[in-house]
């Protein structure tokens, strides 16, 4: 629309931001009407009784991923098409148990839809974090949240909390939680899948040693994606979810990265403050990233890379702020 082509990339011309639709005939409404309907009881009852009782539990944790298979079972999540990059299909159960996110590592993926968290967990069993543009500091959050501000205004413009105890950083939790994956979602807010949004610093305290795995999570129908936040827009998710008689998640896992810049900045500790200085980028050059040096950029840039890669998007240079007056402007429209 001609009206938001501002919300445009200008390097690009994808606008990460626009809702997606799929086109239905009458016939076909009228059959998504009766799924949906179908559906809705069924769905309600299963999510509320788990995260209201079973998700309090005790249980193993094979137990809980077998509980979270059947919440996406009920909205017809039947396939996944899982590939890890450079690895032929048919040869996924050769590969070591490294190639994928294991414990003591962590998982950095795009962020389209509520189901990104519901889909992580079932897999991985993941430590959930909520990452801001321009600090290091993530907040650690359960699955509930990581589900839902996926579709939270607060969620996704706010700043950090004011109450510096809320804040942590990556290395924190990987001590904290030596066994389990960490997830976070570095472009801080959602898209259509489209665009890689610029990322988050967060990433910069993961350890040297600790892997970070791209993952790239798109689906079919493509309009399960939720770009614009807000209460009217979980009517229209629950809708599309629950009327469609299958989804597909297309999943792509990159090799494992590692954050270099801790390598380096370990070696420059010894230079003096003015050399220090002079080998960083200052703020407005890096964009979202508090001052980062060089080597910094570049790790944060072979993850948007990986992304984009895996994904089939392009990196954009929009970020959260002009997401912020799409939606506001999206909203204008439509009263």
């Amino acid at each position: 629309m001609e009206k938001f082509s501002q919300f445009r990339d200008k390097g690009s011309g994808i606008s990460p931001f626009m809702p997606t639709t799929t086109p239905a005939s009458t016939v076909a409404s009228a059959m998504h009407a009766f799924i949906f309907l179908f559906r809705l009881p069924f769905f309600v009852g299963y999510v509320t009784l788990y995260f209201l009782f079973l998700h309090h539990l005790p249980l193993p944790v094979v137990a809980r991923k077998l509980l979270l298979w059947g919440i996406m079972g009920i909205p017809g999540i039947w396939w996944v098409d899982l590939q890890l990059d450079g690895v032929k299909r048919g040869a996924l159960s050769q590969q070591p148990a490294s190639r994928v996110p294991h414990a003591r590592s962590v998982v950095a993926a795009n962020f389209t839809s509520p189901l990104d968290g519901l889909y992580l967990a079932a897999v991985f069993d993941p430590v959930f974090t909520v990452s801001y543009p321009g600090t290091r500091k993530v907040r650690r959050v359960g699955l509930l949240r990581a589900v839902s501000m996926a579709l939270s205004r607060a969620q996704q413009f706010a700043t950090p909390p004011p109450d510096p105890a809320e804040l942590t950083d990556l290395r924190a939790l990987l001590d904290r939680y030596p066994g389990r994956v960490i997830a976070v979602f570095p472009e801080c807010g959602t898209t259509n899948g489209k665009g890689i949004l610029p990322l988050s610093p967060s990433l910069l305290t993961t350890p040297a040693d600790v892997a970070i795995f791209p993952v790239s999570l798109r689906y079919t129908p493509p309009d399960v994606a939720t770009p614009v936040p807000g209460p009217a827009a979980w009517v229209a998710f629950f809708w599309k979810l629950l009327s469609r008689p299958t989804h597909c998640i297309r999943v792509r896992i990159a090799e494992g990265m590692y954050n270099t810049s801790q390598a380096a900045n370990v070696v420059s500790q010894g230079s003096s403050s003015s050399s220090s200085a002079s080998g960083r980028l200052a703020p407005a050059a890096a964009g979202w990233e508090e001052d980062a040096t060089a080597e910094e950029r570049r790790v944060l840039d072979r993850v948007a890379e990986a992304l984009a890669r895996l994904g089939r998007a392009k990196r954009v240079g929009l970020t959260l702020q002009d997401k912020k007056a799409f939606v506001q402007a999206w909203g204008k429209r439509r009263r």
